[in-house]
């Protein structure tokens, strides 16, 4: 069972691996082309027979590669050494695997079919004993490698084995062993050739160890610099996910905004539809008040004119002749004296009310695209002094989830707390009890709104309020004795707090209630520090002028110069956002003339993102995005637009 599940195997690789694509035959005498396919020989010939006559080239029929044939000869192409021994190890298993069953190799040489019991190394045959006996006769052969079948079979050693200590014999002259190889040929010689056909001063040929070392040299150069495009094709896979990544979360937020805006602007046109409705009826109101009036006086003023003609009526028909004209005069001054009606005219101009409603919208987009991110000052607060709401010299600053901003400052040995729009709340610092504050360094807020601090050798935590919580102290898991523990730069996301200790020369990476995750010796732990999405540290050397990654356990993933203008600069403070990429705010060794950079995860500078500031020392982000520096004397808000 298990020597026909042997069988099937070895016919499989024969027919994936040792057959000749054009043939579908084990391959004879198997030649290279220049797209390092291989063909039989023979086939190869009968390709170049079917071609035109003057042509000095093969077309692979994989591929369709081209290969030039010096001097029309496919003898010089070059020969497959490898595929040849694995035919013979082939055929050497499948020999045993058939001895195995029963079966035994037969003579390749004569009509016959014998049993084959010797192998020449050099022809790569097996043959019988009659064979054997013919093979050494003649010059060309007799000096050919013959061992018994026996032999191969118990060595278990492939033929190539074999033939590499044997160096092959020069076409040319058959009985000189192949030693140089000529450069400018490009083909194996013997020292015949060599004092022959190669000795002019254009070829220049040395010794095939010398040849295969300096090749080997070469392709290993090759391959190395091919490694080196492989990671780099790999580290910019990673940079492209990156920005594919902001691009979708830019692009929602885009959606976002767009919806959000013609919320806005149709909220607009409905208070402004309805103030203008609120007008129309106001004015419609007034006029159809004007015209009630003038209906009850017309009305009033007929009443009265009835009156007046029914009470002369009336007279006029129940006096005689003789008591009218007593009571001419009487009736006569009463008509002159009631005035004659006054009628009030229908104003018709008064009747039209229309709206002529504007365009809102216009020929004008809603907004524009913005292609090129553009970040601007959006605000700023604080100034240079010691008061409540100044700063001898902001370092620190976090931000709480309703926007609230706490930022230290070393100078005065404070921390401070400002709502979002910059209102000053309270601070507590080093005289305040409660908060048992020493030296507060770095900031950084967690999920629930618990406030971080490095304050020497402990990590104090503090609620959104400034009301101490707890500290736990990094250091005591440490297992040696070590320098005092010199706490500097924190990071914070949404499960581990990290620390840099300058003073012990290491990164610690813990859980927020203290205890240890990792640690990551490093001898050139800084005051700035960020943790990556990837679980990684990103932190600066201020004196190098270089930004640096590793992870957990200390490895280094890249470091790299920090520059302004072309020009190496200091590292001043570095943050990192959800995609990874990594803010860095850097000066050229003169304040008030620093920037804030973005770098991708790996380290390649992507886009300057702030100038003008003075002297940045901590940055952060605020909820909506907004990117928060604590530049000395000031805080700036910088909006990406």
């Amino acid at each position: 069972m298990a020597e026909a599940a042997a069988k099937t195997l070895l016919d499989n690789i024969s027919q994936r691996h040792l057959e000749c694509p054009v043939c579908c035959c084990g391959f004879k005498d198997p030649k290279i082309l220049d797209c390092f396919h291989s063909f039989c020989l023979n086939c190869l010939e009968e390709m170049m027979s079917k071609q035109k006559s003057e042509t000095e080239k093969i077309t692979c029929p994989v591929c369709r590669k081209e290969t030039q044939v010096r001097g029309g000869s496919l003898q010089h192409l070059s020969n497959s050494f490898f595929i040849s021994s694995l035919v013979d190890e082939f055929n050497q298993q499948k020999q045993e695997l058939g001895e195995a069953s029963g079966t035994s190799e037969r003579c390749k040489e004569c009509e016959k079919g014998l049993e084959a019991l010797w192998r020449c190394l050099d022809c790569k045959v097996n043959i019988c004993k009659k064979c054997q006996d013919a093979h050494t006769r003649p010059k060309h052969t007799n000096d050919h490698q013959l061992i018994p079948m026996q032999d191969v079979r118990k060595s278990r050693v492939l033929a190539m084995e074999f033939t590499e200590k044997r160096a092959p014999k020069c076409r040319k002259h058959s009985d000189h062993a192949i030693c140089f190889y000529c450069e400018k040929c490009n083909t194996l010689i013997c020292s015949m050739c060599a004092a022959g056909d190669h000795r002019s001063a254009d070829h220049k040929y040395a010794a095939i160890e010398d040849v295969v070392k300096s090749f080997r040299k070469s392709v290993n150069d090759k391959l190395q610099k091919f490694k080196k495009s492989k990671e780099q094709l790999s580290s910019n896979e990673v940079s492209i996910k990156c920005a594919q990544n902001r691009l979708r979360k830019n692009l929602a937020h885009a959606h976002s905004d767009i919806s959000a805006k013609a919320k806005a602007e149709i909220s607009k046109i409905r208070i402004k539809a309805k103030l203008l409705a609120e007008k129309v009826e106001k004015i419609g109101q007034e006029r159809d008040s004007e015209y009630e009036k003038a209906l009850i006086h017309n009305r009033g003023q007929m009443e009265r004119a009835d009156q007046i003609v029914t009470a002369v009526n009336d007279l006029m028909g129940q006096c005689d002749d003789f008591e009218l004209l007593k009571l001419k005069r009487e009736v006569m001054l009463n008509l002159e004296f009631q005035k004659e009606p006054e009628c009030e005219p229908a104003k018709v101009d008064m009747a039209f009310i229309g709206v002529k409603c504007q365009d809102v919208v216009s020929n004008k987009d809603l907004g524009t695209i913005l292609l090129k991110e553009n970040w601007c000052l959006k605000g700023k607060f604080g100034k240079q002094g010691t008061g409540d709401g100044q700063f001898a010299h902001a370092a620190g600053i976090a931000c709480f989830a309703n926007g609230d901003v706490v930022v230290t400052d070393i100078a005065q040995t404070r921390l401070s707390l400002f709502t979002a729009s910059g209102r000053f709340k309270t601070s507590v610092d080093q005289g305040t009890k409660s908060n048992q504050l020493k030296n507060p360094w770095r900031v950084g807020v967690n999920s629930d709104n618990h406030l971080f601090v490095t304050d020497e050798d402990k990590v104090k935590v503090f609620d959104k309020e400034l009301q101490f919580v707890r500290d736990f102290t990094p250091s005591v898991y440490d297992a040696v004795v070590l320098p005092e523990s010199d706490l500097s730069g924190i990071a914070v996301d949404k499960q581990r707090v990290a620390v840099a200790d300058r003073g012990r020369r290491v990164l610690k990476v813990l859980k927020f209630n203290g205890s240890l995750i990792a640690s990551a010796p490093n001898n050139v732990v800084d005051n700035n520090l960020a943790m990556s999405n990837k679980e990684r540290l990103i932190f600066t050397n201020y004196e190098e002028k270089r930004l640096l990654c590793v992870d957990y356990k200390g490895n280094e993933s890249f470091s790299v110069m920090t520059l302004m203008n072309g020009k190496p600069a200091k590292p001043t403070c570095v943050l990192c956002d959800d995609d990874g990429s990594i803010y860095v705010a850097v000066h050229s060794g003169k304040v008030g003339n620093s920037e804030v950079h973005r770098y991708d995860s790996n380290g390649a500078f992507e886009a300057t993102v702030a100038q003008g500031l003075y002297n940045p020392s901590g940055m952060t982000f605020t909820p909506a995005g907004d990117v928060i520096v604590a530049d000395t004397h000031s805080v700036k808000i910088f909006q990406r637009m």
